[in-house]
C-alpha cells in the first residue's frame, strides 16, 4: 500500500496568500487563540499538550507540556519564550519552509505557548540566512499586532505577551540552545554548562523555555482538535506526524509530512522520494541530519519511530533518528570525500570553547584530507577512532564536551570507519586520489 501522507503542518503551504492573517483566518487560523485567551488557564494548556504526548521535534524527543511544566508558575519578573529557528543541521530545511510558508501557523503556537508558560515575551531565533523568512515572519507579526493577537491586552484578556523576531550570525552552535542565548543575548555563542537549566535561568538569566519550530507549530491543532485527535496518529509513544527532509541522490527530492512509525526509511526513499537517481543503488544514508552516524542499505527496513532506535549505548548499531534530514548516497560516492566534506564543516562551526572540539575536529579534518589525497598511513584510522573515541564514543552518552557539538562530529566520523572502513583501508593501501 502507496505511503499516504499526513498533513497536518503542510496541509495549507500551498495555499495562495496563505501568509496573509486574513486568508489565514480563512482556513482556520487563529481560532486556537480566541478558544484559549477566553476560556483556557495557562495550566489547562499545559495539561491539554501534555495530555497529547507531543514531543520536541529538534531532536531530543523530550516531553513539550512537562518541559513547560518546568517554568514558574508565578515569576517574580519576566520569563521568555524562544523558537530555535536557525536550522543549521544539513540535510534539514523544515522549519524554514515551515515560516517562509505559513508564518501565521507557527506565530499562533508562538502565543498559546507563550500563554502557557506565563511569559511576556517570545523571540523567534532565526538563522541570519534566512533573511527573507525572518522578513516574512516579521509582516505576521504586525498583521497580528493590528488584530489584539499580539502585544498589550490581547483579546481584551488582560494578558500582554511581546513576540520579536532575532537573527542569528550563521553559526551552527547557535542551534544548540544555551548557545542559542548566549548569542540572543549579544554574546559569543559559546555553550553553557548546565546546571542551571534555562527553566531556572535562561536567557537574561530569567526563566526560559526553548522549543523547535515544528513542535510550536502543533500547537494550535492540538488546542482546536484535543488531545485525542493528536494521539489517534503516529506512535503510542510518539503520536503525531513528523516532517522528513530527503535529499541526495534521489529522483524526488523535498519534504514528507507522515505518520511516526507509518513506515520503513527504505519506503520513505523509495515510495516519496521516488527511488535513487539514475536507478543507481544505494550506498549509504544518513538517516537525520549530518550529525547522525551514516547506515548502509542492509539497516533501512528500520521502522522510522524514534522509540525503535538503537538507544544511545544499548543494544545493536542502527542508527540516530535526529532531525529527520535523510541524505541518500548512491553507489558512485566515494565515502571518504563524502566524510571529508562533512569533516570540513564541523571544524569550520566549532565555536573553540571546549578544547576535545577545538584540537580535536581540525585535527580529525586533516587526517581525513590525507587519506582522502593519497597521504594517508595505517595509523592513521586508529587515530582517528581514538580522538573521536576520547570525545563521545559511537551512541554513548558519555561526552568531553560541554555541549552536544562533540559528538556531533564523533558520531559520524566513527560511523563511516564503522560501516565503510574498507574503503579507507583502500584510501591508504593505494594512495587513492578522489577526483
Amino acid at each position: 500500500m502507496p505511503i499516504k501522507e499526513c498533513k497536518i503542518l503542510t496541509q495549507h503551504l500551498d495555499v495562495e496568500g496563505i501568509t496573509d492573517i486574513e486568508v489565514y483566518k480563512q482556513h482556520g487560523g487563529y481560532q486556537a487563540i480566541e478558544k484559549v485567551f477566553k476560556g483556557m488557564s495557562p495550566d489547562d494548556v499545559i495539561t491539554t499538550i501534555q495530555d497529547s504526548a507531543l514531543a520536541g521535534r529538534g531532536g531530543a524527543w523530550f516531553n513539550t507540556g512537562m518541559k513547560w511544566s518546568f517554568m514558574p508558575k508565578e515569576p517574580d519578573g519576566p520569563s521568555y519564550l524562544c523558537v530555535n529557528c536557525d536550522e543549521s543541521e544539513p540535510g534539514t530545511f523544515k522549519d524554514r519552509h515551515l515560516i517562509a510558508k505559513n508564518p501565521h501557523q507557527l506565530l499562533e503556537g508562538v502565543i498559546i505557548s507563550a500563554y502557557a508558560i506565563r511569559a511576556s515575551a517570545a523571540y523567534i531565533y532565526v538563522r541570519g540566512e534566512m533573511w527573507e523568512e525572518m522578513v516574512g515572519m516579521e509582516a505576521a507579526i504586525e498583521q497580528a499586532r493590528a488584530a489584539n493577537l499580539v502585544g498589550e491586552n490581547i483579546l481584551g484578556s488582560g494578558v500582554s505577551i511581546e513576540v520579536y523576531t532575532h537573527p542569528g550570525a550563521g553559526a551552527y552552535i547557535c542551534g544548540e540552545e544555551t548557545g542559542l542565548m548566549q548569542s540572543l543575548e549579544g554574546k559569543r555563542a559559546e555553550p553553557r554548562v548546565k546546571p542551571p537549566f534555562p527553566a531556572a535561568k535562561g536567557i537574561f538569566s530569567r526563566p526560559t523555555t526553548i522549543n523547535n519550530v515544528q513542535t510550536v507549530s502543533y500547537v494550535s491543532h492540538i488546542i482546536n482538535n484535543g488531545p485525542d485527535w493528536f494521539k489517534s496518529m503516529g506512535s503510542e509513544r510518539y503520536p503525531g506526524s513528523f516532517i522528513f527532509c530527503v535529499s541526495g541522490d534521489v529522483k524526488n527530492p523535498g519534504l514528507f509530512e507522515l505518520e511516526i512509525g507509518c513506515c520503513t526509511l527504505r519506503e520513505i526513499i523509495d515510495e516519496c522520494a521516488g527511488g535513487v537517481r539514475d536507478d543507481n543503488d544505494i550506498k549509504a544514508v544518513i538517516p537525520g541530519g549530518s550529525s547522525t552516524p551514516v547506515m548502509t542499505p542492509d539497516q533501512l527496513d528500520i521502522v522510522m519511530n524514534p522509540e525503535l532506535w538503537a538507544i544511545p549505548g544499548r543494544g545493536e548499531f542502527q542508527g540516530m533518528f535526529g532531525t529527520g534530514g535523510i541524505i541518500v548516497m548512491d553507489e558512485t560516492r566515494c565515502m571518504v570525500d563524502a566524510c571529508l566534506n562533512l569533516m570540513m564543516f564541523y571544524a569550520h562551526e566549532s565555536c573553540g570553547q571546549c578544547t576535545p572540539c577545538r584540537e580535536g575536529i581540525p585535527w580529525v579534518r586533516d587526517i581525513v584530507w590525507r587519506i582522502e589525497h593519497g597521504q594517508g598511513t595505517p595509523d592513521d584510522l586508529k587515530t582517528l577512532e581514538d580522538v573521536c573515541n576520547n570525545v563521545a564514543p559511537l551512541l554513548s552518552p558519555a561526552m568531553s564536551t560541554i555541549c552536544l557539538f562533540g559528538p556531533s562530529w564523533s558520531y559520524p566520523m566513527l560511523g563511516f570507519l564503522k560501516c565503510f572502513r574498507s574503503e579507507f583501508e583502500e584510501h591508504v593501501k593505494n594512495k587513492a586520489i578522489h577526483a
